[in-house]
């Protein structure tokens, strides 16, 4: 991969950081958000009175009315949405509101929802059986993809989710180097375990929070922490804490604090001092594997781990995950090794089928030139509508991966995302979703692309952005 070097900035036809422009200062407003069950918009009726009343009735039923913190609009406040259907690019509220969807189920939904053709698989499998809390031929399918598409991975062991996936690494880094302690990057999260609940990104980051309370202090005395794209400040870790460290686990495209790229030397010089200091390296590829290239961001940027870990798009969003890399790391695995992990649901043949379909239209020829395409439209589309509104906005984007924040920028790392303007960002994603337009409810999410995004959903979005920008 080819570019021009310039301040943390890389410039070619398949990766693209867009620089910071130097708008006039808009005027400062207060503002307070406020929740609006129906609005008019040129016209158009917009109401949330069904969500409302839905999500009203589920916070008596469940810790503050959902499964997942990000979903109750926290940071951007106002009324969280409550989905009824999805398919394609689009996603229809229990209003009958429609919206064109860049959040793809948080990145699995990369060739779209709903797909007939894998829709069709999942039946024909479905009546054969949900679950068999066995072995089936589907794993071996599935496996062989993984392991031909993924640089680093030469054994994989499924799981059923990111968070999953990645407590099955850090455990088996930790067997394999005989070593406790560990490096995470600041604004990185790498799901809800213990010992990755320090300094994260992702829902942890958008409801402000330090830590989690309940997590010990023996369980996070072994992470150490460093800002993302500082290769002084892992050296430093490494000569304080020398022979002692397991492995850096990190997300090769940072996108549980906004997008953030990496510098462009930062993966190889983490790679380098990984092996000459004994320690794995492991990436979180949940977001990024399959979708910035068939072999997710170690094929995009020539950089292979020791690990990967991988999320819900290899099984097309239902719900998986999984582990794997080198064989010799990964027959330490039981019951191989000793090394233990388990799972019922591990490999069941739904997530399996919908993987294998998900996976094999992804090898089609045009996919990555295809994602490249509609998301730097959308991306430039979005930042040129700031300038001309008089905006500070920086963002970028790699294949079907995208992000901006509601500052000048460059943005290298979680403290440069901190200093968006989240009210901002709030007013912004309110008026995008009056709009019709579905966004992560985040400042410090990335957004997601879909092969059934079509040009003429960029074109709307575009347009929708410019009039919301025009008014915030």
């Amino acid at each position: 991969m080819t570019g021009v070097a310039g301040v943390g900035l890389s410039w070619s036809s398949n990766r693209c950081l867009l620089p910071p422009s130097k708008p006039s200062r808009s005027a400062r407003r207060v503002f307070s958000v406020v929740v609006r069950n129906a609005v008019s918009v040129e016209g158009k009726s917009y109401t949330l009175q069904k969500s409302e009343e839905i999500f009203d009735a589920a916070k008596e039923l469940m810790p503050g009315g959902v499964n997942s913190p990000v979903r109750a609009f926290k940071s951007v406040g106002g009324q969280p949405i409550v989905f009824d259907s999805v398919k394609g690019s689009h996603m229809w509220d229990v209003d009958g509101n429609e919206y064109i969807d860049y959040v793809g189920s948080w990145g699995p939904a990369i060739i779209g929802h709903a797909d007939d053709k894998v829709n069709a698989a999942l039946i024909e499998t479905l009546n054969k059986g949900t679950s068999f809390g066995a072995p089936c031929v589907l794993e071996n399918e599935l496996a062989k993809m993984v392991i031909s598409g993924v640089p680093s991975i030469e054994m994989v062991r499924f799981v059923n989710s990111g968070t999953e996936a990645c407590m099955g690494a850090l455990r088996l880094a930790r067997a394999f180097t005989s070593r406790e302690k560990i490096i995470k990057f600041e604004g990185c999260y790498h799901g809800h375990a213990d010992p990755f609940l320090v300094k994260a990104g992702s829902g942890v980051a958008t409801l402000g929070l330090p830590d989690s309370p309940g997590v010990p202090k023996g369980a996070t005395c072994y992470t150490l922490t460093s800002p993302y794209n500082d290769i002084e400040a892992i050296e430093h870790l490494f000569s304080t804490h020398k022979g002692e460290i397991a492995a850096v686990f990190l997300e090769p495209v940072v996108g549980n604090a906004g997008f953030i790229a990496p510098k462009s030397e930062f993966l190889n010089a983490l790679r380098e001092i990984t092996k000459e200091e004994g320690a794995l390296l492991v990436f979180d590829e949940v977001m990024t594997g399959f979708r910035l290239a068939f072999g997710g961001a170690q094929e995009y940027f020539g950089v292979t781990p020791d690990l990967t870990t991988l999320g819900k798009i290899i099984g097309g969003g239902l719900p998986v995950g999984a582990y794997g890399g080198r064989r010799d790391i990964m027959e330490m695995v039981a019951p191989a090794g000793p090394m233990y992990q388990a799972g019922t649901l591990s490999g069941n043949p739904l997530a399996m089928t919908a993987g294998i379909h998900t996976l094999g239209r992804l090898m089609e020829p045009g996919c990555y030139e295809y994602l490249d395409k509609i998301t730097g439209e959308l991306v430039h589309g979005i930042l040129d509508a700031g300038k001309r509104a008089g905006h500070e906005m920086s963002g970028g984007y790699i294949r079907g991966m995208f992000g901006f924040f509601f500052t000048e920028g460059p943005v290298h790392n979680f403290e440069d995302a901190k200093r968006s303007d989240t009210a901002k960002f709030a007013r912004f994603h309110r008026g995008m979703l009056e709009e019709g337009v579905y966004l992560a409810p985040s400042q410090f999410e990335a957004g997601f692309t879909s092969l059934a995004h079509s040009s003429k959903d960029i074109e709307q979005t575009v347009e929708a952005a410019e009039k919301v920008l025009g008014r915030i």
